[in-house]
């Protein structure tokens, strides 16, 4: 490392940051720079400090300050002083960003305790809510199922063949409910980035309920209609409202939770489009037993589903927080700790004021806009991504026909779809906490995709119908990973928080898969669906491959940006740090995580 000298020492002021618990919480030097509590308690008492709260020092960046800190730790008379501290990059990652990663126990503790009050009052209710989003949005799909045996002369022979009850009772054809999904999809893809910016600008516990309420009343609305136009009217609609929800939610949960700590969070939070598919086949099967009523047991699907939507739309009015400062359910020390672990999990790369709730105050920018469009990351994966989730997406709708199509009665086909439902579950679950732990996302995309490929071989090869069942299980257990740790490693990667709502935003456009999808699994290739899988085994693969290159690209970005930096002299890699020239992720202090 070639020499520089030093600039002459300044005089800045310090800023004391409250400690809560007794825990080492650091002192804010100017222009972001940060000494522990206990690093300046050792500077004041060899009087290199004044305690008037006057601190001088040379313009060094936050980088040096962390590796002095880390020689000291290893010299023989260093004395651990229980301090936590803003690391640049996690401990034995060298591809990862910085940020909040408590290093004492006593941190430790106080932070898996926020964690654990978040995790109960928090993630579970927001997962119920995504559970209501994922039945409205598939439900078509089991009330599709529910038919009447119907005489078909094949041959000299009669035989009771199943038609289609939902279209049938319409007016409409089978092949509609594909081109309605399809369409479903158009509206749900195009206004998840407008929908996703009005979320970060109205807030999270503002727009979830109203987008809710209104999905709600169509889903209710849609046990009603008649003919082919209105099918598709509701549909359109309920895509158009329901666009807002993921992006909105998964951009909220930032705002709870550390980059590091997020990713088995989201899982928890997607899983339940998973176990959604698992509940309305349970819901079917029991509401599909209804003998003797005035109206058909599909429009009592929809009823049912549509009001309870209602219902939790407008609890969730009044038990979501604005942000952690505000979150009820917090006492106001650890409110006050969940808005600063956030605000030090992103303050190498952003600067922003904050309101009393830990939300900032410039909300969403016109330069979020711009950088998002210019996002280059964001791009070379979306592609990737659709391919990706195209047999999570067909199969949140299409799963139950499929299963039938290998011998089951409607109502059993319901019931046996919930399986492969749960092995999707747990396998998101599964890679959700791992990738968290190890700080990783790449490669453990990459294992899930290999799996849901493995699952394809066999649904496809296989002629017994167990053996093509256990296929779809597998192919599950896989197919849900990819997507909720995209948004991960995304939300990861983007420290500005605008830009991030906007990037999960336009990352919605992977729901482009649910359009693959409704076009592939049609009636025509019943009850094998060879066609579709094959297709949907080719898209796999092709995924498998981009998301390789991908994290590889990331890897030469990182070492192209180290190279710069050892390159440049303290005060320009400060410079480079706190000026606006390069916007958040863009800067070469950041590092991409992997």
């Amino acid at each position: 490392m070639r020499a520089t000298s030093r600039s002459p020492a300044v005089t800045v002021p310090v800023i004391f940051l409250e400690c809560f618990s007794k825990i080492d919480h650091g002192i804010n030097i100017k222009d972001g720079l940060f000494l522990r509590r206990s690093q300046a308690a050792n500077q004041i008492s060899k009087g290199l400090i004044e305690k008037p709260h006057i601190l001088k020092i040379p313009p060094i960046s936050v980088r040096e300050i962390v590796m002095a800190t880390n020689r000291e730790k290893m010299s023989p008379d260093h004395i651990e002083s229980g301090s936590s501290m803003l690391q640049t990059e996690p401990q034995g990652k060298e591809n990862a960003p910085a940020g909040h990663i408590p290093l004492t126990s006593e941190e430790k503790m106080l932070s898996r305790g926020l964690n654990r009050k978040l995790d109960v009052w928090l993630l579970p209710f927001l997962s119920l809510l995504y559970l209501f989003n994922g039945l409205d949005r598939g439900n078509v799909g089991n009330a599709e199922t529910q038919g009447d045996p119907s005489p078909q002369e094949v041959g000299y022979q009669v035989k009771l063949t199943t038609v289609p009850g939902f279209t049938k009772d319409i007016g409409a054809h089978p092949d509609d409910l594909n081109l309605a999904v399809s369409l479903f999809f158009i509206t749900f893809v195009l206004f998840q980035p407008p929908s996703a910016a009005a979320g970060r600008w109205m807030g999270a516990r503002y727009w979830i309920p109203i987008i809710m309420v209104c999905w709600g009343i169509l889903t209710i609305a849609q046990a009603f209609i008649k003919g082919r136009s209105a099918l598709i009217a509701t549909r359109l609609l309920i895509g158009l409202f329901e666009a807002g929800f993921y992006p909105t939610a998964v951009a909220y949960l930032s705002t709870f939770y550390t980059r590091f700590d997020l990713a088995v969070r989201i899982g928890l939070f997607y899983g339940q489009y998973a176990i959604a598919g698992a509940f309305s086949g349970s819901i079917a099967y029991g509401v599909f037993h209804i003998k003797h009523s005035s109206l058909k047991n599909w429009q009592y699907l929809f009823i049912i589903e549509g009001v309870a939507t209602c219902v939790v739309a407008i609890i969730a009015l009044f038990w979501l927080p604005q942000g952690p400062g505000s979150a009820w359910f917090l006492t106001k020390e650890d409110r006050a700790y969940a808005a600063e672990r956030i605000r030090l999990d992103n303050v190498m790369y952003i600067q922003h004021r904050y309101g009393e709730s830990g939300v900032e105050e410039d909300r969403l920018t016109k330069r979020d806009v711009v950088e998002t469009a210019k996002d280059w990351k964001l791009w070379y994966v979306l592609f990737f991504n659709i391919l990706a989730s195209v047999p999570g997406q067909a199969f949140s709708v299409f799963l139950p026909l499929v299963v039938k199509g290998l011998g089951y009665s409607s109502i059993q086909a319901n019931l046996m779809s919930v399986p492969p439902y749960v092995c999707g579950a747990a396998g998101l679950y599964m890679f959700a906490l791992s990738s968290d732990r190890r700080k990783e996302r790449g490669y453990h995309i990459v294992c899930g995709l290999l799996i849901a490929l493995v699952g394809l071989i066999i649904t496809v090869t296989v002629k017994g119908h167990g053996g093509k069942y256990a296929g779809l299980c597998i192919l599950l257990f896989g197919s849900y990973v990819s997507a909720p740790l995209t948004v991960a490693w995304l939300s990861g990667n983007t420290p500005e928080p605008g830009k991030r709502a906007l990037v999960l935003g336009v990352n919605g456009f992977g729901n482009l898969s649910g359009v693959i999808g409704s076009q592939l699994f049609r009636k025509s290739y019943a009850p094998e669906y060879l066609i579709p899988f094959y297709a949907t085994l080719v898209f796999i693969a092709v995924a498998l491959a981009g998301y390789v290159a991908y994290r590889f690209t990331l890897a030469a970005v990182n070492r192209r940006r180290r190279q710069k930096l050892d390159a440049m002299t303290p005060e320009e890699v400060e410079q480079e740090r706190t000026t606006s020239l390069r916007y958040a992720d863009r800067k070469y202090t950041f590092t991409y995580g992997l």
